[in-house]
């Protein structure tokens, strides 16, 4: 669930690193700046106060947040009314769920470098309008292969978004507020999921739409529509708002990121009769260093190419570090543990309506369930193509909500517990509760397994975001959480093509597996070591 927030410091903590040391904001390159004059940009950020404008931006980016999560989550609840529609086995179920994490991996990479070049407001709108084109194209295909490329598309805008959205949130935040405030935009993600299962349990159940011979638009089609809305909007408001004044400064125009900074300064302080009192920004008074054989002072900005070699010399040297010691040990649990996870939630957790649907129709335990299925699918199709009950989205919705309380405990227990007793806990409950779905005999039991579930697992999710930034040293931080992104992302393609294959075998199997997977990464998560209240490196 939480994996998105491993990307502000994927995209922020690399440019910084590369850039910051870089030039001030005339453009001078290898100067000394200790005696320049001027007001370093952490300086500065923090005299324009803490107001107005910094909640409007954390609504905004907190809602398109959640749009990035409504687009992940809104097929797994359309999948039940759509099984007809669209003719689809559980094998087509299974790539409908991953080839928005298709998307999403090659959008990031895609986006993220457009953002480094262009300004992260520009990637911002075009992102998210991709995301909602794409979703709103989807919602008219009328066949599969169609509506799977539109669903591919659509995770190529959430790809791009979701990292520059912290990116540019966390650029306007002073350094004393900015962990705190990039935790609260994190839990937008959790909005998104209850938005969007509450959607589908007022709108799907509903007997509107269009009908004909050559073209269908009915409720669950309204549905998916609607789900566009949060992405669409963001990207108009983001018409309104200013580029990055921290990407402003880096690219040398050091004015425009200065009257950006006197916008911010007036909106938050429309009393003060007094004006911004800073009038010359630069990035830092460090002077230069020379990092892994690149003489940083030496990357123009007006030198593209010289600079693209850079960061590949600089990224491919930060990832052979991650695995030699002392960090490969290190390096390897954590993306045991993160692969576990994320095959482990994702590849269940958007196959929760499914399995809903099934045991609504059909009774007890979802496996049982596709028993009855697979023997009346000879004879009638009644019960496959018949609309999903309220119950199922009432599960769905309450599944989501089950979040709140994961995340509350782990605010409440991350720093008296401690990261790596929480994530370990949480893998194993997760682990444990995934093993008694097969052998669940009513739809109250479903839903409390599944709940416990949701609860358990953000726990781990929220951990191991924590332990992901304090675990590595600085200067190969941001390479090792992107790494542990991607691993996410091809973990989460992987668990929903396996169970889309195996469920129809028998959905105990997929089901064990992943009970297993978990099981196995919690163990191994013991190895890590213990984090709380040390100094990061």
């Amino acid at each position: 669930m939480a994996d998105h927030v491993q990307y502000y410091n994927n995209d922020v903590e690399q440019r910084e690193s590369l850039l910051e040391h870089i030039h001030d904001d005339n453009g001078d390159y290898g100067r000394d700046n200790s005696e320049a004059e001027g007001t370093t940009y952490e300086d500065a950020i923090k005299q324009t106060g803490y107001g107005k404008f910094h909640i409007f931006v954390l609504i905004l980016c907190g809602w398109a947040v959640s749009s990035d999560a409504i687009e992940v989550l809104s097929v797994s609840f359309m999948l039940p009314s759509a099984t007809c529609e669209l003719s689809l086995s559980s094998s087509d179920k299974g790539w409908l769920n991953a080839v928005i994490f298709i998307g999403m991996l090659i959008g990031g990479y895609v986006w993220g470098s457009l953002a480094d070049h262009y300004g992260r407001r520009a990637v911002l709108l075009g992102s998210l309008t991709v995301n909602g084109l794409g979703g709103l194209g989807s919602s008219c295909a009328q066949i599969f292969w169609l509506f799977l490329l539109l669903r591919f598309i659509s995770g190529i805008g959430v790809g791009g978004s979701m990292p520059v959205i912290f990116s540019y949130f966390t650029e306007f935040q002073p350094k004393e507020k900015r962990g705190m405030m990039i935790s609260v935009l994190a839990t937008f993600w959790m909005c998104g999921n209850i938005i969007a299962a509450g959607l589908a349990w007022i709108i799907i159940p509903l007997n509107i739409g269009y009908k004909s011979p050559d073209f269908d638009y009915d409720s669950w089609r309204i549905f998916v529509a609607v789900c566009t809305i949060p992405s669409l909007t963001s990207a108009a408001i983001f018409v309104l708002m200013p580029e990055s004044p921290k990407f402003l400064l880096t690219k040398g125009h050091g004015l425009e990121a200065l009257a950006v900074m006197k916008k911010v300064y007036k909106t938050n302080n429309p009393d003060s009769r007094e004006d911004f009192k800073v009038k010359k920004l630069i990035l830092t008074r460090d002077k230069y260093e020379k990092r892994d054989g690149i003489d940083l002072l030496k990357i123009d900005t007006r030198n593209s190419w010289y600079k693209i070699k850079s960061s590949i010399k600089l990224l491919l040297h930060s990832t052979v570090e991650l695995f030699q010691p002392p960090l490969k040990r290190g390096t390897i649990v954590m993306l045991i543990v993160n692969f576990s996870l994320s095959y482990g939630y994702y590849g269940l957790w958007m196959w929760f309506p499914e399995l809903f649907s099934r045991v609504e129709k059909y009774g007890g335990s979802p496996c049982e369930s596709m028993s009855a299925k697979n023997q009346t699918a000879g004879n009638s199709t009644s019960g496959v193509c018949s609309k999903p009950e309220d119950w199922v989205f009432f599960e769905g919705f309450m599944t989501a909500l089950s979040n709140l309380p994961g995340n509350l405990l782990t605010i409440f227990l991350m720093d008296r517990v401690g990261r790596k007793p929480l994530l370990v806990l949480s893998m194993l409950a997760s682990g444990v509760s995934v093993f008694f779905i097969p052998f669940i005999h009513d739809k109250i039991q479903n839903l409390l397994i599944s709940c416990l579930f949701g609860a358990v697992s953000t726990v781990g999710w929220n951990a191991i975001d924590v332990l992901s930034a304090e675990l590595f040293p600085t200067n190969v931080r941001s390479t090792a959480i992107g790494v542990i992104s991607g691993i996410n992302r091809v973990a989460a393609i992987l668990g929903n093509i396996t169970f889309g294959e195996l469920v129809d075998v028998h959905c105990a199997i997929p089901m064990l597996m992943v009970a297993a997977l978990l099981t196995f990464g919690g163990l191994c998560s013991i190895k890590l070591p213990n984090t709380t209240r040390k100094d990061i490196h």
